[in-house]
């Protein structure tokens, strides 16, 4: 005689709804799931918090913003200084006219060294670099990088020489006492220049070769000071400019310091 099939508890009978002993009607024991729906926290789609996560929208942290602050409020320091006549402003001259009668350093090295802020120099290099980068870079957008490098380098002249105008420092005596000296158009130009070859070609062991190039800019406000060719001060601010014209270019390359996803 046929023996009608017997209703047993067990494994398959788990998978039912309901049954006893089954934390979830698709398990077969007590066991919670690994990755359990309810402890998903998600956010918007694509955004930060999803899960599994994903990289949401770039934002800027706020100590990526330290540099360009401080830079900004260095520079507003420095021109009021040199605007209103103040104390900086007569240290300055004084330091300036004793290190170009100094006699230090050589006036052909001192000249040299100076040079190497002429546009006819730093700029070709800054074009080499950007060449570079874009021939050998895979991608698509492989000529971004030094797309951006080109309008860093033409916001030199488009901040300096309103700047010049407006604040109409004179320069010193070697320079005839001419207005329109801060700040300094050769230090800007060397500073984003040999700053912007850098942050294109380096993409390994970057701080020896930044450390170069920090070396090489002030090689040149070196030279242009003993030569008598601009303030110290005018170079300072020059440099407050750069600073900031480098970390906007800084955030443009990937893999460099900046904003980062």
């Amino acid at each position: 005689m046929p023996v009608l099939p017997q209703c047993r508890p067990g494994r398959a009978f788990a998978h039912t709804p309901g049954a006893s002993g089954s934390g979830h009607p698709h398990r077969s024991d007590g066991r919670s799931p690994q990755t359990p729906r309810g402890a998903r926290f998600t956010g918007r789609h694509g955004g930060p918090g999803t899960t599994p996560p994903v990289p949401g929208p770039p934002y800027v942290r706020l100590r990526t913003l330290a540099v360009p602050v401080l830079a900004a409020l260095v520079f507003g320091v420095l021109t009021w200084q040199v605007a209103a006549h103040g104390p900086l402003r007569v240290l300055d001259e004084r330091v300036g006219r004793a290190a170009a009668a100094s006699g230090t350093v050589p006036v052909s090295v001192a000249e040299f060294l100076a040079d190497l802020g002429n546009t006819v120099v730093a700029v070709p290099v800054l074009a080499a670099a950007a060449l570079w980068t874009g021939l050998r870079s895979p991608g698509a957008r492989r000529w971004l990088p030094p797309l951006a490098a080109a309008l860093a380098m033409a916001a030199v002249p488009a901040l300096i020489v309103p700047l010049k105008a407006w604040i109409a420092r004179p320069g010193p005596p070697a320079m005839g006492g001419d207005p329109g000296f801060f700040p300094s158009g050769h230090a800007a130009t060397a500073a984003v220049a040999y700053g912007g070859a850098a942050l294109l070609l380096l993409r390994r062991r970057r701080w020896p070769w930044a450390a170069g190039c920090v070396l090489l800019n002030a090689g040149v406000a070196l030279g242009l000071v003993l030569r008598g060719y601009h303030w110290p001060l005018d170079v300072a601010g020059a440099w407050c400019l750069s600073a900031a014209v480098l970390w906007g270019l800084s955030c443009r390359i990937p893999g460099r310091p900046g904003p980062s996803p």
